[in-house]
């Protein structure tokens, strides 16, 4: 595991889930942790139990706003920013025809505005850490399309489309981008049950022990894309 004594990160929904697991990882290889989501006293209670290493702040991330003071806060408290996940993200599984308006578009807003917003706010700091990085959590639903996934497919498949559109981007500006991409995961996500005991799917901290192994290697070496399956999915 990478040596993080010194850095900061930024992780954006991460009171539970993925974004939990990683923020764990984060702080026990030694990072300093942003711990973000909508709800304030979710943020607070996670920070506190994660320690003096953790700081809460909430942001919704559609709110480009928002996303902006999420970094100025980071920076004002830590005095540097080295690491971005932007793991904030939702989906409203219905057919075209039964999905609002208002639920595409905070769809589209949260899981790939988010990614921009924030994204654009935290460049400068990453760029001057000397070696930023951006990981980006998608899904596997950004390239494996399904029914019912008109909104949340579309957004998935954007992120790729975003992730690998602005490693291009920044690369010589010493910001590593990178996308990970699970299949199943066993999470609360999209009002599921989280299994007390693994089984087939994969776990949030599978995912949080793919970020770690990108920030693992050497600044001269970049992997921009991890897909990552359940060995032995369900069959049927």
């Amino acid at each position: 595991m990478p040596n993080l004594t010194g850095k900061v990160a930024v992780v954006t929904g991460s009171t539970k889930g993925i974004g939990l697991a990683i923020a764990e990882r984060l702080v026990n290889e030694g990072a300093s942790v942003v711990i973000s989501a909508r709800t304030k006293s979710d943020v607070e209670e996670v920070a506190g139990r994660l320690g003096e290493s953790a700081f809460g702040a909430a942001c919704d991330v559609a709110d480009p706003d928002a996303c902006r003071r999420l970094i100025d806060v980071t920076v004002a408290r830590f005095g540097r920013l080295d690491v971005l996940v932007n793991n904030a993200g939702f989906g409203i599984f219905k057919s075209i025809s039964e999905m609002t308006v208002e639920e595409w578009r905070r769809q589209i807003d949260v899981n790939l505005g988010g990614v921009f917003y924030c994204s654009k706010a935290a460049l400068p700091h990453l760029s001057a850490s000397g070696d930023g990085f951006i990981i980006n959590i998608g899904s596997l639903a950004g390239r494996n399309f399904f029914a019912g996934g008109t909104g949340y497919n579309a957004a998935k498949a954007g992120l790729v489309a975003l992730s690998e559109a602005m490693m291009l981007d920044v690369r010589y500006d010493d910001v590593r981008v990178s996308i990970i991409m699970p299949g199943s995961v066993n999470t609360y996500f999209a009002g599921k049950e989280k299994g007390s005991e693994r089984s087939w799917p994969l776990e949030p901290d599978d995912c949080a022990l793919a970020v770690m192994q990108l920030l693992d290697y050497p600044k001269g070496a970049h992997v921009s894309r991890v897909e990552m399956r359940p060995s032995q999915p369900k069959k049927g």
